[in-house]
């Protein structure tokens, strides 16, 4: 059941500034994100979707999952997608007191730099999208840029059907919107049946797909 709506309401993003929404553009760009991952079979199958329409995206990868399956990280990089961290254990960050929390997102940081050069760009996106003001106040101090989203697909949500999960995109989602997505097992059956569906709706539509700048 939705309880947080799709859209996220502009009175939300007011509260914090501080945070990444969207991207400000009059341009059709979109910003396709995918949480979760990487997981073997759905993280390729999106690769290869996504190549197929040259959309770029935004991976943000769990720690955990990273170590389990390194090269379809490196995979991910090879391809020309961004990438990001997700924390090493998918915490909710309300639970966890700040050290513990900044200790597991940096554990994924470091090995996320083994793997690939350091541009300096460190995107996070917490999961569930919830942590603690202290928590955002110390990452943003580290240097992380928090991704946020414009627009939730609702893709792991069992009550969602697949006929929901596209029209919570293509109702909402307009110039700049960051979408999310997930690269999970458990958002498999609504993935795979919403995303070709979206990228050539949008593409149809003259939009193209970006990673987060």
């Amino acid at each position: 059941m939705q309880i947080i709506p799709a859209k996220t309401p502009g009175f939300v993003k007011s509260l914090f500034p501080n945070l990444v929404w969207n991207i400000s553009t009059d341009k059709k760009e979109l910003y396709l994100t995918f949480d979760d991952g990487p997981t073997p079979i759905i993280t390729d199958w999106v690769l290869d979707l996504l190549s197929q329409y040259n959309a770029k995206g935004t991976f943000f990868c769990i720690g955990n999952n990273i170590e389990k399956n390194p090269q379809l990280f490196l995979k991910i990089i090879a391809n020309g997608h961004a990438v990001g961290n997700h924390t090493y254990n998918h915490l909710k960050g309300w639970k966890h007191k700040t050290k513990n929390y900044i200790d597991d997102v940096q554990q994924t940081d470091q090995i996320m730099n083994s793997l690939k050069s350091n541009d300096g760009t460190k995107f996070f996106r917490p999961p569930y999208g919830k942590f603690k003001s202290k928590q955002s106040k110390k990452l943003q101090a580290l240097g992380y840029k928090i991704i946020m989203w414009d627009v939730l697909s609702y893709d792991w949500d069992k009550t969602v059907n697949e006929e929901d999960c596209l029209n919570n995109i293509i109702s909402s989602a307009k110039e700049g919107s960051i979408i999310v997505m997930h690269d999970s097992i458990k958002a498999s059956k609504n993935l795979k049946a919403v995303l070709p569906k979206l990228l050539k709706y949008y593409t149809d539509e003259g939009f193209v797909f970006k990673a987060l700048p």
